[in-house]
């Protein structure tokens, strides 16, 4: 059950009603996690921001494979929902694919060693090892690209927290919950 209210359409911000309208359009709804967040326009507005900025980094299927394997460890069954759905429809992931990714793992070998990296960050809060830079160096990715995958991981956490706290009513098709794989 939702900890705090979705707000109404009418009822959301002027400070990022923009914004909002803007997701709707562009998929058909208001996720509830963004009626939601969008309690607070400076947070909402920062998050938003940053995604905007994140969605010229990498292809879409390493970041969606990326946001997947941190909801995982970050056991965010909304965002596991969204990141599933996303990745199935715009990613274009088969099934297969996206229970890999939650793994922390892809088919691709240079996206596989960005999810990994990304998973060590998670899990180990950033302090990876020697090895696990070069790996991720090793696949192609430059010291920039390091530096937009732990983006990346910092931007999925925030809302994997904002969700795990708030608990907004599920508006995506329903996955294993997190830690089932």
């Amino acid at each position: 059950m939702p900890r705090t209210a979705a707000l109404k359409p009418e009822d959301v911000p002027a400070d990022c009603k923009l914004t909002v309208d803007a997701f709707t359009r562009a998929i058909g709804f208001t996720p509830n996690m963004m009626a939601t967040f969008a309690q607070s326009p400076i947070a909402f507005n920062a998050w938003a921001a940053l995604l905007a900025s994140l969605s010229k980094t990498l292809d879409v299927k390493t970041r969606d494979s990326i946001g997947l394997a941190v909801s995982e460890v970050n056991g965010c069954n909304y965002c596991l929902n969204v990141h599933s759905f996303t990745a199935e429809h715009m990613a274009k992931l088969p099934a297969d694919e996206i229970i890999l990714a939650r793994k922390g793992h892809a088919i691709e070998p240079k996206r596989d060693a960005a999810v990994q990296f990304a998973r060590k960050v998670i899990e180990s809060r950033g302090k990876v090892s020697e090895a696990d830079l070069h790996a991720v160096r090793d696949a192609g990715y430059t010291d920039a690209n390091v530096m937009e995958i732990i983006a990346l991981v910092a931007m999925y956490s925030l809302t994997n927290f904002f969700n795990n706290v708030f608990d907004p009513e599920k508006d995506f098709p329903v996955v294993p919950p997190a830690g089932s794989l």
